[in-house]
């Protein structure tokens, strides 16, 4: 494997302070260097190099050869006498790799993968041949995989992108934390001096510092490489390269600064059936199958297993064989040797987390124990919109006891929906899939434990007089505390979506949902002990309330008063000091769009005002229009675009808040509705709704009249949402038209009305306030299972392959 002089020499230091030094055994300085070669393997541990100032994992060198065994699939060829591997990664979707990489960079790479790509994961499969063979096989597999792509590589330039929001975004949203940097970060002279010492990086060395993309220019166009970033685990399903939650304009940007001019593609391929016919032939010869699954290629046999085979010998020899030969170094030989010969083994949990915090690079940006969190060559790339936050601010926070803190519930959430609470932080939670991280919840909440924490929280159904004073006294004292008069909590911290006068922290409305009590208890006596960097005050050093005056100053009473105040959610009245500012926002000469949580449109609420003063509310948690008013647009509780909760102006018609694409079994199946929770029942029993019904909103744009399109899912299906003002003679009409992307036909439910809908034809119907016309479709018209008294409208859509539009019509009507 082929690293830079600079990083030689930089890595040979690091060894030999760890190792002199004291803190480190030689067997964890071999380690180091194992790790340290893997570190620049793209498709393996994407990790950056090591720096002298952090401590990369706890594990062995058995244990970094088990990561390296499942990184490479060796279990692909061979039958394993190991403990089979949670972290078994698969290789990439090679089905439509012929539209989406240039051929003649499938040609050059499949030739030799680490002459191309220093640092590739793929093994050469060709090593042992002269070159005239190679370069023969290598075309006719690229005919081979290109004949099967259904969609042409197509190297055209993007038109509009920004290089220079791309590379903002680049050194900003987290990809510098896998990625070698590819520009020194410049320091403003306000900023503290350390932070200074931080970019003192020779330019030559910035590709040293993580896995490097120069090879980009030459195997993706500006498209092709737009549509892998906005959805990488459709090609990389094991979430080593994950989903930055990056939207089409943002990738379009990266793309664009990536790539530069496309001027390295090389010529079209002309198709060769002779050659197609022989890649196919070379695909299954070569056992490509067993790590790519292609079609009905089926894989060969699985070879001898692990522990009979010599360790200098095949894969692992250093000079070229039959079999796949992969650029190995010396000291990742060693440690592949290592696992093997230590055997079957039971990790603990501890281990199987180190492993997996390891695995998907986690450690390069938080802290767990004792080791991993953001080193000094990295430091400068993490920043925040509110610099009065500290560090903790614009560092992910650590990940130690991270099983105990959050409920499983949230945990979830932000390992698989990619829910944040820091929207000051400009580095993003990457979005690995599900299926790669779903043994994680459990092995944090069994591992990371703290002693129960007796937060009680009264029950609303009580009847005793007693109780009830004690929920009064509690709910009074908790809003003191948290109020300008008490410990000013609001001062730093946004509360129920109003903001903070100073620091605009995390709100404090989401900490009864996220936290658990015992966490919270823990963390409020001690804040710097949970989060070293953090600038909170200590309001209750050595377990003395600071504030004498509220509940007796009692410490155990006022931290229970506080989570049962946070736990009366939006229903708590605001602390003393919280301003309300309403502002009423009207419409132009063009569209107006409005982001905020809403009683009418949920917490991702969007509400857009058309000229024509029609104005209609889109909540993006579920992918539903759910009101539409005619008149004055809205108010906000204080001004600002997307910095507070809204409401119509007019009175608007409801409509429902559930998701409205569903894939049923039948016309009998019941619509999958939202959970509602209340003050009696506040845990949600379905938290990844609608996630679990296939919904996922991606992003909106804005056309020349600033009227936007939303691009969400529903399963596989891409679906745009358009709608726009229109008059038919006196009537004013809003015309909403859904643009459906497939890969193959599906069938698709769509909640169009509920409420007491009449039929006035096969094409409309009517409730109350709202008249809806529906394109040729079947329908049903069925009773609600909780009001029998009201209807909803269901269509079922015959989605064909590729691109199809259906359009509705909405009529507001009096009454």
């Amino acid at each position: 494997m082929r690293i830079d002089s600079a990083i030689r020499v930089k890595l040979g230091s690091m060894i030999n302070k760890r190792s002199s030094g004291g803190d480190l055994s030689k067997v964890q300085a071999i380690l180091y260097a194992a790790l340290s070669l893997v570190l620049f393997t793209p498709t393996a541990i994407a990790l950056p190099a090591p720096s002298d100032d952090v401590k990369r994992h706890p594990l062995t060198p058995a244990q970094v050869g088990d990561i390296l065994i499942s990184e490479l699939r060796c279990t692909a060829c061979h039958e394993s006498g190991q403990q089979s591997s949670f972290l078994e990664k698969s290789a990439p979707d090679l089905s439509e790799v012929g539209g989406r990489v240039a051929p003649d960079y499938l040609r050059r790479f499949l030739a030799s993968p680490s002459t191309v790509q220093p640092g590739s994961a793929m093994p050469d499969m060709l090593s042992s041949l002269k070159e005239p063979e190679r370069v023969e096989i290598a075309e006719a597999l690229t005919q081979f995989l290109v004949s099967i792509a259904k969609n042409a590589f197509q190297p055209k330039a993007m038109v509009g992108a920004e290089s220079n929001i791309g590379k903002e975004l680049f050194h900003s949203v987290g990809c510098v934390a896998c990625h070698a940097p590819r520009e020194v970060m410049e320091v403003k002279e306000s900023d503290e001096d350390d932070e200074k010492d931080n970019v003192q990086i020779e330019q030559d060395t910035l590709r040293g510092l993580g896995v490097n993309l120069d090879h980009l220019p030459s195997k993706y166009s500006h498209q092709s490489l737009s549509d892998f970033l906005f959805q990488p685990l459709r090609v990389r399903s094991s979430g080593r390269m994950p989903d930055m939650k990056l939207s089409t304009s943002e990738t379009h940007a990266i793309a664009t600064y990536l790539l530069g001019d496309p001027s390295r593609l090389g010529e079209p391929i002309k198709r060769d059936e002779r050659k197609i016919a022989l890649g196919r032939r070379y695909f299954a010869e070569l056992n490509c199958a067993a790590c790519h699954k292609l079609g009905a290629i089926a894989p060969a046999p699985k070879i001898a297993s692990f522990t009979d085979t010599h360790l200098s010998q095949g894969c692992l020899s250093k000079t070229p064989t039959k079999g796949p030969q992969f650029q190995l170094g010396e000291a990742q030989r060693q440690s592949i040797a290592a696992s093997l010969q230590a055997g079957t083994r039971v990790d603990s949990d501890q281990v199987k987390i180190a492993k997996t915090m390891a695995a998907f690079n986690c450690i390069a940006c938080h802290i767990r124990d004792d080791y991993g969190g953001v080193s000094k060559d990295r430091n400068v790339y993490f920043l925040t919109t509110e610099k009065n936050l500290g560090d903790d601010g614009r560092v992910p926070p650590p990940l130690t006891l991270v099983g105990a803190k959050l409920q499983p519930v949230w945990l979830k959430k932000v390992l698989f929906d990619g829910e944040s609470v820091r929207h000051y932080m400009t580095t993003r939670m990457p979005q690995y899939g599900e299926a790669n991280l779903r043994h994680l919840p459990d092995l944090l909440a069994q591992t990371d434990i703290l002693e129960h924490a007796d937060l009680r929280i009264p029950s609303p159904e009580s009847n005793d007089k007693k109780v009830q004073e004690r929920e009064k006294k509690l709910r009074a004292g908790g809003r003191e505390l948290l109020g300008d008069k008490g410990l000013n909590c609001i001062a730093c911290h946004n509360f129920n979506g109003k903001p903070s006068p100073l620091h605009k922290g995390m709100d404090l409305m989401t900490t009864y949902q996220r936290l658990q009590p015992a966490w919270f208890n823990n963390f409020l006596r001690n804040p710097g002990g949970y989060r070293p960097r953090i600038v909170m005050p200590y309001s209750w050093p050595g377990g003395v309330a600071a504030h004498q005056t509220i509940l007796d100053g009692d410490t155990e009473l006022q931290i229970e008063a506080i989570w049962y105040y946070l736990s009366l959610g939006t229903s708590a009245a605001d602390p003393p000091g919280i301003r309300r500012e309403e502002t009423k926002l009207s419409v132009g000469e063009v569209a107006r769009v409005y982001r905020g949580r809403s009683s009418i449109a949920g917490f991702r609420g969007i509400a857009v005002g058309l000229p024509e003063r029609l104005n209609y509310a889109f909540n993006a948690e579920t992918g539903t229009l759910t009101a539409i008013w005619q008149g004055d647009f809205i108010r906000v509780d204080r001004g600002g675009q997307g910095s507070g909760g809204f409401n119509p102006s007019a009175k608007p018609i409801a409509l429902a808040q559930d998701v409205s694409f569903a894939e049923l079994t039948d016309d009998k199946a019941a619509w999958p509705l939202r959970p509602i929770m209340t003050k009696e029942a506040p845990v949600n029993p379905n938290p990844l709704y609608p996630k679990n019904v296939g919904y996922q909103f991606k992003e909106y744009y804005l056309d020349e009249f600033s009227v936007p399109t939303f691009c969400y899912r529903s399963g596989v299906v891409a679906i745009e949402d358009r709608s726009i003002a229109s008059r038919s003679g006196e009537k004013l009409l809003l015309r909403r038209a859904l643009q459906f992307s497939a890969p193959s036909q599906q069938t698709l439910w769509f909640r169009a009305l509920t409420g007491e809908i009449v039929s006035e034809s096969e094409n409309v119907f009517k409730t109350r306030s709202l008249r809806l016309t529906i394109p040729n479709s079947a329908t049903q018209l069925r009773a609600l299972s909780d009001n029998p008294d009201a209807s909803e409208l269901l269509l079922k859509l015959n989605i064909p392959q590729g691109k199809s539009t259906v359009e509705f019509t909405y009529e507001p009507v009096e009454k």
